[in-house]
């Protein structure tokens, strides 16, 4: 077979060229310090090194979601901890004015502590975040929460959202409380029940907040204890004003004794009057602006008589146990972002595991060994100068050398 002048070019250089190319690779490799620069160099590997670096970057904005569920959650207790602060302080305060020892203008100054404890309130349920948004009104987070109305009322002006971020596959997390379900829907009363006392009562009778001793006989219904003083005897009768029936007549009274009605426990003590009646209905959503704007007229309204005394009494009790109702229930609002900030801490030293799993499997498939590398690459060296050596040899076999 001949082979001409031109093919030992051709064939030689294609070799010089092959191991120039073999060389520079291993070389770009040894510099990156990667096995995979091309998805040439291992389709399988390259597949599985892209599929790997989409679940990492996931995980990565999963973590990233994380963190900033914590920073709101975190802004979002640390309000919550300062309303509970706020609310500890009426509830002292409520105490304080059932002191005997104080007069009107007394209650009066406390009245006016209570009233700036309103106005903190009030600025701190429209706290904000960093970035200017309202953390209590829900999706409008561009909208003051709460707002107070001409009549002096202090409304919710946000919307029913809550606001969540995706801190994993398969996981939502609130990150912010709704302001209408933190500060809005609370049970007043004992949270089962509501006692009250007649505004037109002229004895000196005091009801307490009572509690439930059956709630499976809890109907519902709104009932009416109404006392009679007959020759110095007084008794006390029951009506279920719901369905306006009398459930019983003619009862003993004891002052401090207990009442018991479908499941619901009261005391009155003192004397009450003849006519005097105490109310007792199923407890409802009440805010608790409402509570401290109750207590606040409850401080301001002048006692004077004895029957005032008792009124005063009475409005102390039911805002001590409204105090009593917004405390637990602003506990458990911070009780529940608690327990999310302790799940997102799980999911974060998880997603830690993960993404390190993910780098030792990349390092695997895409790290150099640069041992084998090394070894490649002096072996390359000794080829490609053989190549050329072979080349300058094999281009000097012609009759003109010899002649």
């Amino acid at each position: 077979m001949r082979i001409s002048t031109a093919q030992f070019y051709e064939r030689g250089i294609a070799g010089i060229e092959q191991q120039q190319s073999s060389l520079s690779r291993t070389q770009q490799q040894i510099a990156l310090g990667k096995r995979i620069l091309t998805p040439a160099d291992d389709p399988v590997g390259a597949a599985q090194s892209l599929a790997l670096n989409q679940a990492k970057d996931r995980v990565g904005q999963y973590s990233a979601n994380i963190s900033a569920a914590q920073d709101s959650l975190g802004q979002d207790d640390s309000v919550l901890s300062q309303i509970g602060d706020v609310l500890q302080t009426l509830h002292t305060l409520t105490i304080q004015a059932g002191n005997s020892g104080l007069n009107d203008a007394d209650r009066a100054s406390l009245a006016n502590d209570a009233a700036g404890n309103l106005q903190q309130l009030l600025g701190l349920v429209n706290s904000q975040d960093g970035n200017g948004n309202y953390i209590f009104s829900g999706f409008a987070s561009a909208t003051q929460p709460f707002v107070t109305s001409p009549s002096g009322a202090i409304v919710y002006n946000g919307d029913q959202g809550v606001r969540t971020l995706d801190v994993s596959a398969s996981r939502t997390v609130p990150i912010a409380t709704n302001g209408s379900a933190a500060f809005e829907q609370i049970r007043n009363g004992n949270g089962a029940f509501v006692t009250s006392a007649a505004s037109g009562n002229t004895g000196t009778g005091v009801v307490n907040a009572g509690n439930v001793v059956d709630p499976s006989l809890l109907p519902g219904d709104s009932y009416q204890v109404k006392f009679n003083v007959v020759a110095g005897v007084t008794t006390y009768d029951v009506f279920d004003v719901t369905t306006a029936t009398t459930v019983s007549a003619g009862n003993a009274y004891t002052s401090g004794g207990s009442i018991t009605v479908a499941g619901m426990q009261v005391a009155v003590s003192g004397a009450p009057a003849s006519g005097d009646t105490f109310g007792l209905a199923p407890s409802g959503a009440q805010s608790i602006f409402t509570t401290v704007q109750n207590l606040i007229a409850t401080l301001r309204k002048p006692a004077g008589t004895a029957a005032g005394n008792a009124a005063l009494q009475n409005g102390l009790n039911a805002s001590l146990a409204d105090i009593n109702q917004a405390l637990d229930h602003v506990l458990t609002v911070r009780a529940d972002g608690g327990a999310t900030l302790r799940e997102l801490d799980t999911l974060s030293s998880g997603n830690a595991d993960q993404s390190q799993q993910y780098d030792q499997t990349l390092s695997r498939l895409n790290d150099l060994d640069y041992n084998q590398a090394l070894s490649d690459f002096a072996r390359q060296q000794v080829s490609l100068q053989a190549a050329q050596k072979s080349f300058a040899q094999v281009t000097s076999l012609s009759l003109f050398d010899y002649l």
